[in-house]
């Protein structure tokens, strides 16, 4: 066999090899897609956007960006589209890679002529829940009726999600459907007065927990 038959050997066996682990990377990637759920687009903060301040159209496409996630992992309540932000204004600093949510966004100008007295350390904040039609169904909530905030998180590998309350009678001060979630049924925005320690724990679940259920206290 010639020098140059055998460099043509060498070249043809090269390519075949990087065919076949082309392949088998997309069968790969296709099977973790599948066994994730299908795939929904998500706004993402791409650069920290400062509180208080609107999100104008002219810098919407650089503070935030659009990613596709499984639909099991997208929060309640995750914008889709980057464009839905413009004009809102956040309620606080949204730190970079963090999902921007409904809860987070307010319009201009849309400000609390009283601040109720909810207790001591208490303070309202706005949280997505799921499932509260019921509560609706049942009769009028709001102005202090006291819930407990049920958190139930993603089975981690092969077991199953954890349930558990992780705010216990705490007062409701308005609750208002959004809406149908392609992920966990009716939405809901909830007024809650909690502790800064209940908040904080609340928005954090917001981002890994597959839903929240507020539970009226008998």
């Amino acid at each position: 066999m010639s020098r140059r038959t055998r460099a043509l050997v060498f070249l043809l066996v090269a390519l075949m090899a990087a065919a076949l682990a082309a392949a088998i990377a997309d069968g790969y990637g296709t099977s973790v897609a599948g066994g994730y759920g299908a795939l929904r687009p998500v706004a993402v903060v791409a650069t920290e956007i400062p509180g208080g301040r609107p999100i104008e159209a002219g810098d919407v496409a650089s503070l935030v960006t659009s990613r596709r996630v499984p639909a099991r992992f997208v929060p309640l309540g995750a914008l889709r589209d980057p464009a839905e932000a413009v004009g809102l204004v956040p309620t606080a600093d949204l730190p970079a890679g963090s999902y921007l949510l409904a809860a987070q966004l307010r319009p201009p100008g849309s400000t609390r002529r009283q601040r109720p007295r909810f207790g001591r350390g208490r303070h309202p904040v706005e949280i997505l829940v799921s499932g509260a039609e019921a509560l609706l169904a049942a009769g009028p909530l709001g102005g202090g009726s006291r819930v407990d905030v049920v958190v139930t998180t993603e089975p981690a590998g092969s077991g199953s999600g954890r349930t558990y309350v992780a705010a216990a009678a705490v007062p409701l001060l308005a609750l208002a459907v959004l809406g149908e979630d392609p992920t966990a049924g009716e939405a809901s925005a909830a007024t809650l007065a909690l502790t800064r320690a209940q908040a904080l724990r609340l928005i954090a679940a917001q981002s890994f927990a597959r839903r929240i259920t507020l539970l009226p206290r008998g």
